[in-house]
């Protein structure tokens, strides 16, 4: 899932799907490649679970699904908790440094 985040392309289309479903066409319109781009960025969102198509006829409409994004929020706000605690401790250290160095 992180992969797929990790592509600006592939966030502008979550992005655009966090407003509701959208067809590929729709979802495409703003991106500068082509549609066959587009479909591989869409195939990386597919296998991470962050969207959902359902194809009728030929029109195909994408879904977001947000569970997994919920999932890797509880995962790093664990280590966000770790490292504001570490950078709190490097703050007083820093400010005591400084403070016996003034003497």
């Amino acid at each position: 899932m992180f992969t797929a985040l990790g592509n600006p392309t592939r966030r502008a289309i979550l992005k655009r799907l966090c407003a509701g479903p959208a067809t590929v066409t729709e979802v495409a319109a703003p991106l500068r490649m082509s549609l066959n781009a587009v479909s591989k960025h869409l195939m990386h969102l597919e296998r991470a679970d962050l969207i959902r198509r359902e194809v009728e006829g030929r029109v195909h409409h994408l879904f977001l699904n947000a569970g997994p994004l919920e999932e890797a929020e509880h995962w790093v706000s664990r280590y966000r908790q770790f490292w504001e605690f570490r950078l709190d401790s490097l703050e007083n250290w820093l400010q005591h440094s400084k403070k016996g160095k003034k003497k």
